[in-house]
């Protein structure tokens, strides 16, 4: 059936939006290795899997992420251009704690921790070393959110500031509020070997 859209002054029909982010694809010369860590971080599961090629999937989507290890891959440089990172955001930040502490008893640490302020995240390295980002947002909504981008706080840090994720999972299990745990400061700026591991 054909849908209406919404016609634009000219007569042209309006610009479509996505419906979604359905999935990524990351090419990689370590297909097992690659395998485990991701159904590790992301409690994921294989749907579909060849000598070559993997789907993999933690929700109801066909697959969220392919791996493929097709012949003639090659090793990414250090600093080339390109994708910087993959980013998983949690229901609340709860999830956020109990999945660090989960990776962190499997081995699995974050090389970088930040709050930025609209989110509070996780930076970790899978075997290839392409950056993923396991966060949760720090606004109740897109109102407060939007505030936030506007603010003068903001604009003097939009890149975040450190934390400790052990100290964080202390106060989160100590049931201190999780507003207060993630509020934003941006007098205390992020450390350059923080920034340097960050643009890594």
């Amino acid at each position: 059936m054909a849908q209406n859209h919404t016609a634009q002054p000219n007569g042209a029909a309006a610009p479509i939006a996505p419906a979604k982010f359905a999935h990524a694809v990351l090419r990689t010369t370590r297909l097992s290795a690659m395998l485990d860590w991701y159904c590790t971080v992301l409690n994921a599961h294989v749907v579909f899997q060849t000598g070559t090629l993997a789907f993999l999937t933690y929700d109801d989507e066909h697959h969220r992420l392919a791996l493929a290890a097709f012949p003639g891959v090659v090793e990414r440089q250090p600093r080339a251009a390109g994708l910087d990172h993959l980013a998983y955001a949690y229901a609340n930040l709860g999830d956020l704690v109990a999945t660090y502490e989960r990776l962190k008893a499997a081995g699995v640490t974050p090389v970088v921790n930040i709050n930025h302020g609209v989110t509070t995240s996780m930076y970790y390295r899978d075997p290839d070393g392409n950056k993923v980002e396991l966060q949760v947002d720090n606004f109740p909504d897109a109102e407060s959110l939007r505030a936030f981008f506007k603010s003068a706080e903001f604009a003097r840090n939009p890149i975040g500031v450190d934390f400790d994720p052990d100290e964080l999972a202390r106060r989160y299990h100590a049931g201190e509020p999780a507003a207060e745990i993630t509020r934003y400061n941006a007098e205390k700026g992020l450390n350059r070997a923080t920034m340097a591991r960050l643009g890594e």
